[in-house]
């Protein structure tokens, strides 16, 4: 197991991906049939480690979105975020002997996995193939599978920096509000959304968001120049308050609560208030980011 300060570290830089409950992808599809084509496997995945969980962000040849943390075998091979992990028969190693996915479907036997490292050093998921034979792999399949490892990292990257340039241009806007005084940043985001997409269907799931987005921009003191924005391939809505803003950001929570009672969609949210007006709303937009952090893992372990 991870040390305490570095599993935090480590939850807090897969957070910040806002991939976890994200929508289907097709780069990430494409990765896993190429790892499964690689090495000769009926199972791929590309996976991450949540706080107790692990989320399959693309899968093939397994039923299913995830599996609980403990049961994981990816969750051992972060621990090593520089080295593929191989286990070459689980029932002959004493840490997954006992494994349910060993003991019962899909009967592993053979797993490998290679860490998602971020540059800041922190191992958020793997690539890994599974057969229900024991087996090893040869270097080509090594190297193969340490090579989609970094092209996944590079498309998340790529798709984090899209999401930086977004809040950046929202931000810009926000600040140029005349005679900006007190502000806060207040953080709605939606939980599951792949569930809910496969529950609802994804066009009917937008509809419900389109309308959550409406009726947030209605509660804002727009006279203000608050404003409320939905951030691309994320879950979130940000509000920019300004002022006191604590009127706001409740009529915006009650307009969530109301939205989750009424559609069965949960929304996490925290907030966090300036320094100064002259503080960088992006610095705001961090903290409420580290508060939403604290609310979710608070949320993991009642």
């Amino acid at each position: 197991m991870l040390e305490p300060d570095s599993e935090a570290a480590r939850q807090r830089a897969l957070d910040m991906y806002r991939v976890v409950d994200s929508l289907p992808e097709t780069a990430y599809d494409d990765i896993v049939q190429l790892a499964s084509t690689l090495c000769g496997t009926p199972i791929a995945m590309m996976t991450l480690i949540d706080r107790d969980r692990q989320w399959f962000k693309a899968g093939l040849g397994l039923d299913g979105t995830g599996t609980r943390r403990e049961d994981a075998f990816c969750a051992h091979a972060i621990e090593a975020p520089t080295a593929l992990m191989e286990v070459p028969d689980a029932q002959m190693d004493a840490r997954f002997v006992a494994n349910p996915f060993v003991t019962g479907d899909p009967h592993v036997r053979f797993y490998a996995g290679m860490p998602l490292v971020t540059p800041g050093g922190d191992a958020i998921g793997t690539v890994c193939v599974v057969d229900d034979k024991p087996r090893r792999l040869g270097a080509r399949e090594r190297a193969g599978l340490a090579a989609l490892a970094r092209l996944t990292m590079t498309l998340l990257d790529a798709r984090l920096h899209e999401q930086e340039l977004e809040r950046a241009a929202v931000f810009a806007e926000a600040a140029a509000v005349p005679h900006r005084d007190a502000f806060s940043v207040l953080i709605l985001q939606v939980q599951g959304l792949a569930e809910h997409a496969t529950r609802l269907g994804e066009r009917m799931l937008e509809r419900h968001l389109t309308e959550l987005e409406h009726q947030l921009g209605d509660a804002l003191d727009k006279a203000r120049g608050d404003s409320v924005n939905r951030t691309s391939h994320s879950p979130d809505f940000i509000a920019v308050l300004h002022g006191d803003g604590a009127g706001t950001a409740q009529r915006l929570r009650a307009c969530a609560d109301a939205f989750s009672t009424r559609t069965d969609i949960a929304i996490a949210s925290a907030a966090a208030k300036a320094d100064g007006p002259d503080e960088r709303i992006e610095y705001v937009y961090l903290r409420a980011d580290e508060a939403l952090t604290a609310v979710k893992d608070a949320a993991s372990t009642a």
